[in-house]
């Protein structure tokens, strides 16, 4: 579909204090009268968090892990993105309306902007936080390819934004604390990026649980397999290659990028990490959250030679 006007790099659009893509906020208001139903199921990020990896492994887990079924569309139209909204392109409140149940829904709200249905429905949510400095470069380069972001300037100034909250979405360490906390009231399954890295198959098993399904053994390493990085960086369905250009360049940087845990060593420079350290410190005080910076090289599933590092 052509997109009706040019949708580069408009500036944020504050909301509640929060800065969002600007055609995702010109769609908030609309909305907060979205009717969750009682069998949804959300998934719950920070951009750049494994989003789209544990959207594939769910979309697998409801299909009975038959991945001709997971061809059936993107994975943007399987797992429709709640507060999409793009000039020209089906929004995410459209897209469930044509989805049967039982939904999966995509979404990085922060609570405070989050339609009440969805808490008040208590719906089940799969939350996944990623370490912030490995989520930090991830999203920069994203903010470059995503041409609905504004321009994201060099990696320097991004980085001063993402640690101010001035980036979309708003802040990484508000949006991990308050969705922890709400796992204390309601039904969430709170998953680190880093131990789906380390063990896929265990945290398969742990969703399986949460959503009350079960599978044979060998389906769920069938999973795991067709939900490695690898695998779902060449299918089209999850890497995003069929999005228009005009809304993602994959020429400046891929959707699917590198996928690993510690990419932050080849782009942080000394100053930079000793400055954020600092910043998080401070930003994660009390907070009993654990992030862990990097993994071994045996648990990243492919090798890491080639980087850079600066540390």
């Amino acid at each position: 579909m052509e997109l009706v006007q040019d949708t580069s790099r408009p500036p944020l659009e504050y909301m509640k204090g929060i800065p969002l893509i600007k055609y995702f906020a010109e769609g908030l208001g609309p909305l907060q009268s979205f009717q969750a139903w009682p069998n949804d199921l959300l998934i719950s990020t920070y951009p750049k968090s494994g989003t789209t990896w544990v959207s594939e492994i769910l979309d697998l887990i409801y299909q009975g892990g038959d991945l001709e079924k997971c061809q059936r569309a993107p994975i943007f139209v399987r797992v429709p993105f709640l507060e999409f909204r793009v000039p020209g392109l089906p929004t995410g409140a459209e897209l469930l309306e044509d989805t049967p149940a039982p939904r999966l829904i995509k979404t990085h709200l922060p609570l405070a902007l989050l339609p009440p249905t969805l808490l008040d429905q208590k719906v089940k949510v799969v939350y996944v936080a990623r370490n912030a400095k490995d989520v930090a470069v991830s999203y920069y380069h994203f903010y470059r390819m995503a041409k609905v972001h504004p321009d994201p300037g060099t990696w320097d100034s991004f980085l001063e934004k993402f640690m101010a909250g001035e980036v979309s979405y708003g802040s990484w360490y508000q949006h991990v604390q308050e969705w922890w906390e709400l796992s204390h009231t309601h039904p969430v399954l709170y998953l680190f990026y880093e131990d789906i890295k380390q063990n896929p198959k265990r945290e398969i098993q742990k969703i399986l649980e949460f959503v009350g399904h079960s599978l044979p053994e060998e389906t769920v390493d069938h999973i795991v397999q067709h939900t490695s990085f690898k695998e779902m960086k060449k299918n089209p369905m999850t890497n995003y290659s069929t999005i228009a250009t005009k809304v993602m360049d994959h020429s400046i940087s891929a959707f699917m990028r590198k996928g690993i845990t510690g990419d932050w060593k080849s782009t942080f420079t000394v100053a930079q990490n000793e400055r954020f350290e600092a910043d998080y410190a401070a930003k994660m005080a009390g907070c009993h959250l654990h992030f862990r910076w990097e993994l071994s090289g045996a648990y990243q599933g492919e090798r890491e030679t080639g980087l850079n590092n600066k540390i």
